[in-house]
């Protein structure tokens, strides 16, 4: 059984961190013998806490903090980890340094587009020192060949992000409150959502939606949206501009910005139909929860988008696609879907069956499995 060490900066709630927690729940069953290492705190700690493996909590107080580097090698060390894998650079930095003199082996990930010039650096300096990278997809692989001029070697694998259908089972308990009952919207009313953080860069699009719902509420009239989300530092006005849009155009008594919630199995359960309207991903893990569930799914048509909803596969496409940024193109789709409720079953029948296939935890840690023992009999 291979000994390996995950380690992450923070646990607040992102696609990263809901992987490793994800890994975490099921590594013993995929034979993988994991110690967690966390460097900071977030949502997530409580979480990650009750996970019924070997941990190490630290804390980062410098950008590389000599003290974390020490604190990590004595863990390699005295556990005889074989493998050391980051999620983030900063992480990566410390894990390499914590190995030198020791046979373990490096791992980094590459999840996101998007680097300020703090992270382009660090990545930059830490991908050529790795035994391992991993992108999330095929497209954040050609992103970093293509824009941020780190050439894939034989060092480089795509291995999709994994979720596990246990934790997206339902944990309201009977009798409270639902999202509709919050909201106070129908049971008969049309319901859509999406489900992602408001950042400064904007990359997530919010504001592409609030445009394209004054058309579709003018031809469905029982129509609500909901977006799900926190609002990041430095995302306020960005934030304010998607509130003032929905006020001017009348529609802000059904469109419903609910923030950051911990129930999101639930509410996704609620939903006619789920937009994902970002400009930039890696590989959106709150997609492909949606799609495990079952929910009819629209995404913009960007490369990492169309990968999750399966249009380059054998068996075709589990959702249906827009023009990145094109109101009105979203607004048509979205008005051609819900006056097609047989195609919001058939997208969303797909979607249940095919998306474990390709995405699910066991599938994922199968591949980590065979990653880490490459690497271990190297």
């Amino acid at each position: 059984m291979t000994r390996a060490l995950q380690i992450l900066d923070s646990l607040n709630r992102g696609g990263a961190e809901m992987l490793t927690l994800d890994v975490c729940r099921n590594a013993r069953v995929a034979g993988l013998d994991l110690t967690f290492a966390a460097m900071g705190d977030g949502d997530l700690a409580g979480e990650f806490a009750a996970v019924d493996i070997d941990q190490v909590w630290l804390r980062r107080r410098l950008p590389v903090d000599p003290i974390v580097v020490k604190k990590l090698r004595q863990t390699i060390v005295s556990r005889s980890i074989k493998v050391a894998h980051a999620q983030q650079a900063v992480e990566a930095i410390h894990i390499y340094l914590a190995t030198r003199g020791t046979t373990a082996k490096c791992v980094m990930s590459l999840h996101n587009f998007i680097l300020d010039t703090k992270n382009r650096i660090a990545t930059k300096l830490i991908v050529p020192r790795m035994d391992a990278i991993y992108s999330v997809s095929e497209s954040v692989q050609e992103w970093f060949r293509t824009d941020e001029d780190i050439e894939p070697d034989d060092r480089f694998r795509v291995l999709h992000n994994g979720v596990d259908f246990e934790r997206l089972k339902p944990t309201r308990a009977p009798g409270t409150t639902s999202l509709r009952e919050e909201l106070g919207i129908a049971k008969t009313d049309t319901l859509i959502g999406m489900v992602g953080n408001f950042y400064p860069d904007t990359r997530k699009d919010q504001l592409t939606v609030c445009k394209a719902l004054p058309m579709v509420m003018r031809d469905v009239a029982d129509c609500h949206f909901v977006f799900v989300g926190a609002v990041h530092d430095g995302s306020r006005e960005y934030f304010d501009r998607c509130l003032r849009f929905c006020r001017d155009a009348g529609i802000a008594d059904r469109v419903h910005f609910v923030g950051k919630r911990s129930d999101v199995p639930d509410l996704l359960r609620e939903l006619d139909l789920f937009v994902f309207s970002s400009v930039q991903e890696g590989l959106p893990v709150a997609a492909v929860e949606a799609l495990m569930l079952g929910v009819p799914m629209l995404v913009s048509d960007i490369p990492p988008l169309l990968e999750v909803a399966g249009f380059a596969t054998q068996e075709g496409p589990v959702a249906e696609s827009f023009n990145t940024g094109d109101a009105e193109s979203l607004a048509a789709k979205l008005i051609g879907l819900l006056g097609n409720r047989e195609r919001l079953r058939e997208l969303g029948q797909r979607a249940r069956t095919l998306t474990p296939r390709r995405f699910g935890i066991d599938v994922h840690l199968k591949n980590l499995r065979k990653l880490y023992e490459e690497l271990t009999y190297q």
